[in-house]
């Protein structure tokens, strides 16, 4: 196993830092559901930056691809899902604040 650490997996390494702590920033600040779903969003886009930089180092970018295009589908599946929720939250509250959904009942 040949373990290079050359700049382009450090560049990949520091984008990933980068990308993840703007994400979770974002996270802890955002009360807008919307908002919220886009910071998941970015968070996992900077897990698959993590994957890249390791397929990279260990030098199998073919597996790392499958392993990126797999959870690029089940984002988009988790996606839709959040937005739904968002959309019966707004339709219940008339906002998408999640400090509003202490009001829903059941």
């Amino acid at each position: 196993m040949n373990m290079t650490f050359d700049p382009m997996s450090l560049a990949l390494f520091a984008g990933f830092l980068a990308v993840l702590s703007a994400a979770i920033f974002s996270l802890l600040k955002v009360r807008n559901m919307l908002g919220m779903l886009i910071a998941t969003e970015v968070m996992t886009k900077g897990v698959t930056l993590l994957l890249l930089c390791a397929g990279y180092i260990n030098g199998s970018i073919e597996l790392t691809q499958t392993f990126i295009v797999t959870i690029i589908v089940i984002e988009a599946v988790v996606a839709v899902v959040a937005v739904g929720l968002a959309v019966s939250v707004y339709r219940n509250t008339g906002s998408l604040d999640i400090r509003n959904l202490n009001k829903l009942n059941g």
